[in-house]
């Protein structure tokens, strides 16, 4: 399995968000990496890749042409978590995950329950268990959807900003899990994410945008250079591959100031 996107375009109203994004691609088993500055186009990306906003092109996950298939079928394979997360109806945190994995609250399986609360251990929410949505922090709440993401175990996971609320701690446990969540079942995780240097720890693989086109695609020592940060981010950069210790990637300088 693997997913290609080739000449994808996306327009909103007027304006052209994705004016060409092409040649990427994301394998089975790898977390990916989708970065790029502010209004680079990923979560435009994203949302055309699962059917949110309408695409033109080429985005194949197997020989399935996700363009072709409808809302309903794509929701067979792929689940995609946005970055703004919506209003929740009256539920307790063990009863929103319960339901994300279609499972009738009041007629769950001993299996269902399981699955459930390893889930919810998993991500350090046992304790929050019975606590409605509504009384959550940001970062509590941000875990719950991203165990509602996973729960329901599509074969294409989309991702937009999903450790943008969460501090220290949860950014790594979270990324380390979803590393270790699509090797272990052969998953296609696909991430926007702002932060390099943990993009860089985790994720196997990287799409790069800039004004909506494709910078590059590859492995991170291929993708994360001096010359590719200066180009997208205008920014001068020391990048470091140390062995057995994680990635470093240091900010020097921008190379233009604001106003000028």
């Amino acid at each position: 399995m693997s997913l290609r996107i080739e000449r994808l375009t996306c327009r909103i109203g007027r304006t052209e968000i994705l004016p060409g994004v092409t040649g990427l691609h994301a394998r089975p088993g790898e977390l990916t990496a989708l970065i790029g500055p502010n209004g680079a186009g990923k979560s435009t990306l994203l949302k055309a890749i699962a059917g949110i906003e309408r695409a033109e092109g080429e985005a194949t996950l197997d020989t399935h042409s996700l363009i072709a298939l409808s809302l309903e079928a794509r929701a067979e394979r792929l689940y995609y978590l946005p970055q703004e997360l919506g209003s929740q109806a009256v539920l307790s945190v063990f009863e929103a995950v319960l339901l994300a994995r279609r499972t009738r609250v009041h007629e769950p399986s001993s299996a269902a329950l399981v699955q459930v609360r390893d889930m919810l251990r998993t991500l350090e929410l046992e304790p929050l268990a019975e606590r409605e949505l509504a009384k959550l922090s940001g970062g509590q709440r941000q875990r719950v959807a991203i165990a509602q993401a996973v729960i329901r175990e599509p074969r294409l996971l989309l991702l937009d900003e999903p450790t943008s609320a969460l501090d220290l701690h949860h950014q790594l446990q979270v990324l380390d899990w979803l590393e270790r969540l699509a090797a272990e079942r052969d998953m296609i995780v696909v991430i926007a994410i702002h932060d390099l240097s943990l993009a860089a720890r985790f994720a196997r693989h990287f799409w790069v945008l800039k004004e909506g086109r494709t910078v590059a695609c590859g492995e991170p020592t291929e993708v994360l250079t001096q010359a590719c940060l200066r180009d997208v981010y205008a920014i001068e950069a020391r990048v470091e591959w140390p062995a057995n210790e994680p990635p470093r990637i240091t900010p020097l300088a921008a190379t233009r100031r604001l106003g000028g």
